[in-house]
């Protein structure tokens, strides 16, 4: 087995990721070196297919203030949201906007050259800054990728998934083990900072416009790692992704459009929003799911229809470029036909617990990003918040690390030697069908899991998920990155199930139709790994 030594690791290549390797090499001493660590090739994640924009209190948006967003989040995030994160974040969402731009980030700007704010739902104000168009996450991405790659002072490791952490007996994390798919070898790479940036787990179901690697991979690290997971049940179902399956996911259409004008209808053109909420498309996102999900069992369709033709024909064009190359794909001008749009699960709230430094319950381990759970989201995640949590944490754990020892560990105990002597056997696997049971898993969480909830549909989930596991049967070196993929689904897919099962409420995200009311005392739901917890059925 290769061995190899840096004094931080970055466990993913979206924006989180890299613009903590960016800020982590421009001001830390390191030693050994920065690895930036992805099981794809660089940039290929889920901040790639974020359209809408990005959430930035500036201080020229003279309509906007800290104070409104901080009202706007806490309000979306259903109760559950922490205050002192929020005002962080919000607070700090100028400083890094600016900070971006000096790595090469373009924000739409209009013809006087001041940035082009658009509105988005539950905002009560114009606050989000896009990019090409609809295509801000890719475009931010692209910048930092070619950021990432001029450095020479951070190595890219591709096609390498990191299957398990290094942490020793006194729960210290010393590095990562990781597979290379390309070469079905294993390495261990020791490091004092290990930061998970892996994205999230929309993956595990049906329905979902995340791409095919947002497997949750991170989160199943730092759960068997023995971290503290925070409100896992809380999955955001977007209420508008293209109703085609035409690939692993399916494509979004941006909440922007709504926030521009378009209306939810039948496909008669009649407008429904009036009868679930008064803000109507502008209602929050679980809002809105629901009301979409609601109109489709009751008449029994595979989707409603969204109407942006009373959009200015030239507007929708140069706003949402590529939204209308997709639609026309698909036969749809989006300028005069109606688009049919469906929920499918977009974003996860709940992930690793950590602050906004991004520290985990374990030393040495960070989490930034969707894998992590700061408190900003709440129960029910503000539009465009995301990728401004990805920046602000990339930021403050870069800030954090520079003043830490980060020469790597020159010792190791007996316990990392046994993870590492348990990769290290020779052991003859045969393989399976990962597609077959992974469809599987994604029908059991999308029909029992999904945007409505019961104690039946949960308890059947975890019997479903249960009987999954021990048809897949593996417990800790697999055959190839599919096989890992699909071990690290069934062990979320349960940890969602069973914290879903735990809360009997509904609050935000999480509807429970046996639980309708929303509880006075609003906490946070945690686990950490203890034997038998995920088989939890009552």
């Amino acid at each position: 087995m290769k061995y190899s030594r840096y004094s931080t690791i970055i466990v993913g290549s979206g924006i989180a990721g890299l613009y903590a390797a960016l800020k982590i090499e421009q001001q830390a001493k390191l030693p050994d070196g920065l690895l930036l660590l992805t099981k794809s090739k660089l940039g290929e994640s889920n901040s790639r297919y974020a359209q809408g924009g990005m959430v930035a209190v500036l201080h020229e948006n003279k309509n906007d203030s800290t104070e409104s967003h901080i009202m706007d989040t806490i309000k979306a995030g259903a109760g559950l949201s922490e205050f002192n994160t929020v005002k962080f974040i919000s607070e700090n969402s100028d400083k890094v906007v600016k900070d971006l731009l000096k790595f090469g980030v373009q924000f739409d700007r209009d013809d006087d050259g001041q940035f082009c704010f658009t509105k988005e739902a539950a905002h009560s104000v114009r606050r989000i800054l896009h990019s090409g168009g609809d295509a801000t996450g890719k475009m931010i991405e692209q910048a930092l990728c070619e950021k990432v790659k001029e450095n020479s002072n951070i190595d890219i490791y591709e096609e390498g998934l990191a299957v398990e952490l290094l942490v020793n007996a006194n729960a210290v994390c010393k590095g990562i083990l990781v597979f290379n798919s390309i070469t079905n070898e294993y390495e261990t790479i020791y490091s004092p900072v290990v930061i998970l940036a892996t994205g999230g787990i929309g993956q595990l179901y049906k329905y979902t416009t995340n791409p095919e690697g947002a497997t949750g991979d991170g989160l199943a690290l730092a759960y068997n790692a023995g971290a503290v997971m925070q409100d896992m049940e809380f999955v955001q179902f977007h209420p508008t992704a293209l109703a085609f399956d035409d690939d692993v996911n399916r494509f979004l259409i941006s909440e922007a459009v709504r926030g521009e004008g378009a209306k939810l209808v039948d496909s008669d053109g009649i407008e429904f929003m009036h009868k679930y909420d008064v803000r109507k498309e502008l209602a929050p996102r679980d809002i809105v799911t629901r009301a979409n999900f609601n109109e489709m069992q009751e008449k029994h369709i595979d989707n409603v229809y969204l109407n942006a033709t009373c959009i200015d024909k030239n507007k929708l064009a140069k706003r949402f470029p590529n939204i209308s190359k997709k639609c026309l794909e698909h036969g749809i001008d989006i300028s005069r036909d109606f688009i049919p749009v469906a929920p499918a699960a977009h974003y996860f709230m709940g992930g690793v617990k950590t602050d906004v430094e991004g520290e985990t319950s374990i030393k040495g381990l960070f989490a930034i990003g969707e894998v992590s759970s700061t408190g900003l989201h709440g129960g029910n995640r503000l539009a465009s918040n995301s990728l401004l949590e990805c920046v602000v944490c990339a930021y403050e754990v870069a800030d954090f690390i520079k003043n830490e020892n980060l020469s790597s560990p020159k010792q190791i105990d007996g316990e990392i030697k046994s993870i590492i002597e348990k990769y290290s056997e020779d052991t003859e696997l045969e393989p399976f069908d990962t597609d077959a049971l992974r469809n599987e898993l994604k029908d059991i969480m999308w029909n029992y899991v999904g945007i409505l909830r019961s104690e039946k549909s949960l308890i059947t989930a975890i019997e479903k998920l249960n009987m999954l596991q021990a048809k897949f049967a593996r417990t800790h070196k697999c055959l190839n990155k599919p096989e890992y993929e699909l071990k690290n689904m069934i062990t979320v897919a349960k940890l969602v199930a069973s914290s879903a099962l735990r809360r009997k409420e509904s609050r935000g995200a999480h509807y429970r139709l046996d639980y309708l009311n929303t509880n006075e005392k609003c906490v946070h739901s945690c686990l950490t790994k203890k034997e038998g917890e995920l088989d939890f059925v009552k």
